[in-house]
């Protein structure tokens, strides 16, 4: 960590070291290809709407907290279907979203070794994917969302749940 030296003038006899500036750091905060960042995962329904976010590092994969994003989701209706895009294709998250009574939705990775487990029906809803990325735009129109200035991850987890029931409320009313 970098720290430049700040001397405090009103005391010259005192020289005190102060960051001017600091990395981003704080809870929930992981390494990512551009910097360190939070990661978001939300869960919506069928008209684009959020029924749940969870916060985590940028770090892990997203099949790693699939299970943690529905487990924390607003309402106490499970989904019936997830759909995801190809980072989903996990026969295990398949597995134990199945024991969760929740049809898993991804197209296949190109290099996929074992048999496919989708047809082309279940697919066709995953063209529905665009409601999800609605939700994730909505949610940039939040400069508080977009850029993370709170230390606490509960803190930014408020924040963008305090988003969501703005989302709500103007769908709503």
């Amino acid at each position: 960590m970098t720290y430049r030296l700040a001397v405090n003038w009103i005391y010259p006899n005192a020289l005190l070291t102060e960051p001017l500036f600091r990395l981003k750091r704080g809870f929930c905060v992981g390494k990512t290809k551009r910097g360190k960042g939070t990661k978001l995962m939300a869960v919506a329904d069928r008209f684009g709407l959020p029924l749940g976010v969870h916060t985590c590092s940028a770090s892990p994969h997203e099949v790693k907290l699939a299970r943690e994003t529905v487990c924390e989701r607003f309402t106490d209706e499970r989904p019936e279907k997830m759909i995801g895009d190809k980072a989903y294709d996990s026969d295990p998250l398949d597995a134990e979203l199945a024991k969760l009574d929740i049809e898993l939705i991804a197209p296949h990775k190109a290099n996929r070794k074992k048999a496919q487990t989708q047809d082309g029906r279940k697919l066709r809803r995953y063209k529905r994917r665009r409601k999800i990325e609605r939700l994730f735009a909505w949610l940039g129109n939040f400069r508080r969302i977009v850029v993370r200035y709170e230390y606490h991850s509960d803190n930014y987890l408020g924040f963008v749940h305090l988003a969501c029931i703005v989302i709500l409320l103007r769908n709503y009313f």
